[in-house]
């Protein structure tokens, strides 16, 4: 395992020696943090969504049915590549190896879903990545997050954290609309102004 947990040959390795590491096409907590964000989302549709850190694309390919077009990364190759596998019946899905941080063209997305990524950055790069993400969403858009709140020897900051961050830094430009806090996730949903 490389010295840093946070690496992308970090993710990668725990993808070469697990089809699906944290379980996220199996487990009945992650289908229901999966049902949560759906049902923050409603039935509306969105013409280009963003799923970065879409691991083996288990929610990737609920987010496809509402989307026009649906960008989503990962940093591990072999986790694309199982992803691309999963949703390969779906035409709207672009997947390609990369991180948030090359991802963040202004006013591009009407959707971005941040789930379960913010906590493997430092507290100056998730400024960073937040405002990045913030900047990407289109007028109108919804930016969508959902994070553990349990502790790991591999994330930098706590869930709960995250969101404060992604609260804090949002205030501004976005309305503010969904807040769920579960014994297992915090989910926050936001529209941009």
């Amino acid at each position: 395992m490389p010295a840093d947990p946070c690496s992308a040959e970090a993710f990668e390795s725990w993808y070469r020696t697990g089809e699906d590491p944290w379980d996220f096409a199996g487990s009945s907590y992650e289908q229901g943090r999966y049902d949560a964000i759906e049902e923050v989302l409603g039935d509306e549709r969105f013409q280009h969504g963003f799923e970065p850190a879409c691991s083996v694309g288990a929610l990737t390919v609920r987010l496809a049915t509402r989307c026009e077009h649906l960008r989503a990364v990962d940093v591990s190759p072999t986790a694309v590549a199982r992803a691309a596998q999963r949703c390969q019946d779906l035409p709207q899905v672009e997947l390609a190896v990369g991180s948030v941080i090359d991802e963040l063209v202004p006013d591009r997305y009407d959707l971005v879903v941040f789930s379960e990524l913010g906590y493997y950055f430092d507290d100056r790069m998730l400024d960073v990545v937040v405002d990045g993400v913030a900047r990407a969403v289109t007028a109108g858009g919804v930016l969508v997050a959902c994070h553990w709140v349990g502790t790991s020897a591999d994330h930098l900051l706590p869930g709960a954290a995250v969101h404060d961050r992604l609260l804090e830094r949002c205030a501004g430009g976005f309305d503010h609309h969904h807040h769920r806090t579960t014994p297992g996730y915090v989910l926050d949903a936001w529209r941009r102004r």
